[in-house]
């Protein structure tokens, strides 16, 4: 397919049959593509491979939606990794204070949790979602379900394959949100990769993020582990230091604290994590209270029983002999217990992706350089935040831009 052909072709067809803007994915970063190009005054059709819109959204919701972030907008914009100087104008187009405002415009008041995480109130994704979409389709925002991607014809139309066989459709402009490659039940495969990456565009391979890692423990410490938490813990690596919980499972670790330095550690693995199991106790505290406890039994006994450490936690502390002797090296280890991780679980798995179209490909409006009137948003671009409301409010910028360049697009070319 030519660079020039998905708009070179519009003349050859009605334009009265043509829709202004032709958004494909109806996930967030679609939705809000076509939610702006409507505002805009352009007729939108959303054409989406599953049943209904916003599958991983309200997958997302099941814990707890994560709108976005209160911490300050410069610290924000830090959290993004890929994308070069890029994010400021686009979180500047539509940050932290927009997507609330957008949300409590939907009837639907937000607050702010103790992480500094913004929710909204009653963790009402499904309403969320659905006003969204009633608002959408009064403003006249046409969906087309049952339709999946699979590239492009010869005169640059998007192929879609329906339950009544394949089907071409086009708009003045196309915005292409097809999502990454994490949670594929949603619709997000990636199955896209190829067909962009015939028409010449650079596409990195997806990987996982916000995901956990594999780790080779040994067959007693899974049978006894598997499935405990571990609370309260703080997990270094790299010169960074984070605090939550993680999951211990059979095959490795989760939970918030890895997954925040799950970029890191992907790109290094194999490599070693430290877990400090008493992040608000010295290592010369811990070392006293060991000294002055009295008790029968071992010194990890008496470390359980003097920490208050849970059976795990206790199990850790002699993961890897020799274990330490002396309170004074025990202490030490509680606090940076080295664990080996293999490497990232598999993307399907995964709360996220990294990998995508490459930034230089798009222009500043995410339209795609080799393919004029083409956009492209959210997921499928080569980013990475981490959980938080990074992720949500990542894909609702790129969305609202990629719209608002198909709609200027559609202006230039009428």
């Amino acid at each position: 397919m030519s660079a020039h052909r998905f708009a070179d072709m519009l003349p050859r067809m009605d334009p009265r049959t043509l829709p202004d803007v032709l958004v494909v994915g109806a996930g967030p970063a679609g939705l809000a593509a076509a939610e702006v190009a409507s505002a805009a005054g352009r007729s939108a059709v959303i054409a989406d491979a599953m049943p209904s819109a916003g599958r991983k959204l309200l997958v997302a919701g099941r814990g707890g939606l994560n709108l976005t972030h209160s911490e300050p907008i410069k610290a924000f914009i830090g959290r993004y990794r890929g994308g070069g100087d890029r994010w400021p104008a686009l979180l500047a187009g539509f940050g932290p204070a927009a997507v609330r405002e957008w949300v409590e415009g939907l009837g639907i008041p937000t607050y702010v949790g103790t992480s500094g995480r913004i929710f909204p109130v009653g963790n009402q994704a499904a309403t969320l979602l659905r006003r969204w979409i009633d608002r959408l389709r009064a403003g006249g925002v046409e969906f087309r379900f049952g339709h999946r991607f699979t590239g492009f014809d010869t005169a640059g139309g998007c192929v879609f394959e329906t339950a009544t066989g394949s089907v071409s459709l086009c708009g003045r402009a196309a915005v292409l949100a097809l999502g990454g490659g994490s949670w594929p039940q949603t619709g997000s495969d990636g199955g896209w990769i190829g067909s962009l990456r015939a028409a010449g565009v650079v596409v990195r391979d997806l990987v996982p993020s916000n995901c956990g890692f594999d780790v080779d423990w040994p067959a007693d410490f899974a049978d006894r582990a598997e499935g405990c938490p571990l609370k309260n813990i703080a997990l270094s690596f790299g010169g960074r230091s984070v605090r939550g919980e993680l999951l211990i499972t059979r095959e490795g670790l989760e939970g918030g604290a890895i997954y925040q330095l799950s970029a890191d550690l992907r790109e290094a693995a194999p490599t070693r994590i430290a877990i400090d199991l008493k992040p608000d106790v010295s290592v010369d505290r811990l070392a006293e209270r060991l000294h002055g406890f009295r008790g029968k039994g071992g010194l990890l006994r008496l470390a359980r029983l003097a920490w208050n450490l849970d059976s795990v936690g206790a199990a850790l502390l002699a993961l890897e002999p020799p274990v330490p002797a002396d309170e004074n090296s025990l202490a030490r280890h509680a606090k940076a217990v080295p664990v080996t991780v293999r490497g990232p679980r598999p993307l399907a798995e995964a709360i996220s992706s990294a990998g995508g179209i490459a930034w230089a490909e798009l222009d500043e409006a995410l339209m795609l350089r080799r393919l004029p009137g083409v956009f492209a948003a959210g997921e499928m671009l080569d980013w990475d935040a981490p959980t938080g409301g990074y992720l949500l409010t990542g894909c609702l910028a790129t969305g609202r831009r990629a719209g608002q360049g198909a709609s200027a697009w559609v202006g230039r070319t009428a």
